[in-house]
């Protein structure tokens, strides 16, 4: 039997890579699915799909130099070449519910960050947050310096080899 692009073929997987599976077919030819091919979902380890030694359909899409181009979910029924969830997750939910627009709460703080005063009700100016600041930043630059030199690490050779 001759295979001819569009013919779809029962074959059984003989090995899977990061970027597909071989097929073995009838008359002891082989194909290969590209990962992109397998499922109508985004897969990221085939593996998760295929196992080797396992039967599977395929529609052949090309044949290219003795290259055999296969694909399994073009051998699917229409309705299930265009599914949208992965069969081990759940679906997520669309992004455009037909629920009305609820605008966020306004900010009324920028967070929780290290150098912020933990005294929330007293008033700070700009210039008094931005001095707190800085002395943190260089209070923790000279911390970070003195550790890497109590280890013998600095940006010069310091003669034992480390730098």
């Amino acid at each position: 039997m001759a295979i001819e692009v569009g013919m779809i073929l029962e074959g059984k997987v003989s090995g899977i890579t990061k970027f597909g599976a071989f097929v073995d077919l009838p008359d002891s030819k082989t194909g290969m699915v590209h990962i992109s091919e397998v499922a109508p979902t985004f897969i990221n380890e085939i593996s998760d799909y295929v196992k080797i030694g396992q039967e599977v359909k395929v529609k052949v899409l090309a044949l290219n130099d003795g290259k055999i181009s296969l694909s399994m979910k073009q051998a699917l029924p229409k309705e299930q070449q265009h599914q949208r969830k992965r069969p081990d997750k759940p679906q997520r939910q669309n992004h455009r519910s037909r629920e009305p627009y609820k605008p966020a709460p306004p900010v009324t703080s920028p967070g929780d960050y290290e150098w912020q005063s933990s005294r929330r009700n007293a008033p700070s100016s700009f210039e008094d947050m931005m001095s707190k600041f800085k002395q943190t930043s260089e209070d923790k630059m000279s911390d970070l310096k003195r550790g890497g030199e109590s280890r013998g690490y600095s940006r010069r050779g310091n003669g034992n080899g480390r730098k």
